[in-house]
């Protein structure tokens, strides 16, 4: 995939939600401007636009001028600190927005010889704030819209999507879902708790939690949990995922190989316990 900088902007006065800091509002125990930094975890260069804040992984912050200027002003302040041909923009108030989104954006737009390839929601609205864009004819375009307007506070996003050529790109429906109210943040607490999606939701806050970047395989650590609780007793299920993820650590290497290896170890035993005690 081609190399991209990101720009999220995590500014604004969230007026619908009564002022409140809205990159720092929690979705599943993690901040939405986390859980956006997380689908574009792939940039070489990532640049927040808004007020410094701890993050789940390193940033480059910058301001918009003026201050409060608007989503165009900071666009402008985000894009002279980037230095990839391709550029993601995104709003820090994607709660569902994934990697694979980011992607496809970036495929469709390397693929074509469009300017830029922005989502479209449910409705068929461009989203611009989703998108990935050609650095070159951004900057060109935002230079020309300061020129003819004389400042970039409080215009629109649309003056600048006009003037591109632009790919539109269909994908879950759910990935350009924005928070800007109050019923909108609780749609989504309540969203990911649905069966489905609350294991991997909760497993992904755990890691950033902790500070670990390990994917294993979760189905061999139920599937052990499970051996353990039926062939041992049900308190065993918790000690031995743990032991196991001890043992992993200890071996070292490759943390995901090592894992699978400790729980295919545990899975073996637990299954002999329960030969045993069907045999009597």
């Amino acid at each position: 995939m081609t190399a991209y900088d990101a720009i999220v902007l995590a500014g604004g006065a969230a007026k619908r939600l009564g002022g409140a800091d809205k990159p720092g509002l929690r979705i599943g125990g993690r901040a939405l401007l986390d859980r956006v930094l997380g689908a574009c975890e792939e940039a070489a260069r990532t640049v927040v636009v808004g007020g410094r804040r701890a993050t789940v992984r390193p940033v480059r912050w910058t301001r918009e001028e003026p201050p409060g200027g608007g989503p165009l002003a900071a666009l402008d302040a985000g894009v002279r600190c980037v230095d990839a041909d391709t550029v993601v923009v995104l709003s820090a108030d994607l709660p569902f927005l994934g990697p694979a989104t980011v992607r496809r954006l970036v495929e469709v737009l390397d693929a074509g010889g469009k300017e830029a390839a922005l989502l479209t929601d449910a409705d068929g609205r461009d989203q611009p704030l989703v998108a990935a864009y050609r650095a070159e004819p951004l900057r060109r375009e935002i230079a020309l819209l300061a020129t003819e307007y004389g400042s970039l506070a409080g215009l629109p996003l649309r003056l600048l999507s006009e003037e591109l050529d632009l790919a539109r790109v269909d994908a879950d429906p759910l990935a350009s879902f924005d928070c800007d109210t109050w019923e909108d943040i609780s749609m989504a607490r309540a969203r990911i708790r649905e069966h489905g999606t609350v294991l991997d939701e909760w497993i992904t806050a755990v890691k950033d939690e902790l500070g670990i970047e390990l994917d294993v395989d979760t189905d061999v650590l139920l599937d052990l949990a499970r051996d353990a609780a039926h062939g041992v007793a049900r308190p065993a299920a918790p000690l031995t995922t743990f032991l196991v993820g001890y043992a992993a650590a200890k071996a070292g290497g490759d943390g995901p190989r090592a894992v699978a290896e400790a729980a295919r170890k545990a899975e073996a035993l637990a299954l002999r316990w329960a030969e045993e005690a069907d045999a009597g």
